[in-house]
């Protein structure tokens, strides 16, 4: 629907493709308001979550990690795929001790998006967590996890140079600068 509420194609037939562990994927039959048929390829996801973790010093807690579809290493924010049914907010303390080690004192929610709609439905919710307590749980299974603690006021740098290049952890960082200025 557009912000009117009107619809601006009709579904004239789905059909689920493929089925991983996190994914199903399907191909839907639009109608467009002038009448023609569209094919949409859409990644269906159970949505996910990416916090800020912001230590006592104010620096910014970052995980470095090998991601095989970009076939390298990227630094980013911590961040997991919901389990189903599983609350946001529960997922994302999880993911902070399973990726960090530690657990959130204060787990404040900043803004989300959708992180490729043209042809995925994943959902990422954007959290700062502060007052950190170390409380560890082991990683998932085949995850290589470095921590990398980096100050805020390097952020900006660390994006303009490349050396952050993983777009939800670009997301989340311009909005704590822009909510919080530099010396949050």
């Amino acid at each position: 629907m557009d912000s009117d509420g009107v619809n601006l194609m009709k579904m004239i037939e789905s059909s689920v493709v493929a089925e991983g562990n996190i994914i199903k994927m399907r191909c839907d039959t639009l109608e467009t308001r002038a009448g023609h048929r569209v094919l949409r390829d859409v990644i269906e996801h159970r949505g996910a979550v990416a916090m800020v973790p912001i230590d006592s010093k104010g620096q910014v807690l970052l995980v470095r990690q090998y991601r095989h579809a970009a076939g390298k290493w990227l630094l980013e924010i911590p961040a997991g795929t919901l389990d189903p049914g599983e609350d946001p907010i529960l997922a994302a303390q999880r993911e902070l001790r399973e990726e960090v080690g530690f657990a959130a004192g204060r787990l404040e929610p900043i803004g989300g998006c959708y992180t490729s709609p043209g042809y995925s439905d994943e959902y990422l919710r954007f959290y700062v967590a502060r007052d950190l307590i170390q409380d560890p749980l082991e990683a998932d299974i085949g995850e290589e996890i470095e921590v990398r603690s980096v100050a805020l006021t390097d952020v900006r740098m660390l994006i303009a140079t490349g050396e952050i290049e993983d777009a939800k952890t670009i997301a989340a960082l311009l909005l704590i600068l822009h909510r919080d200025g530099e010396q949050s």
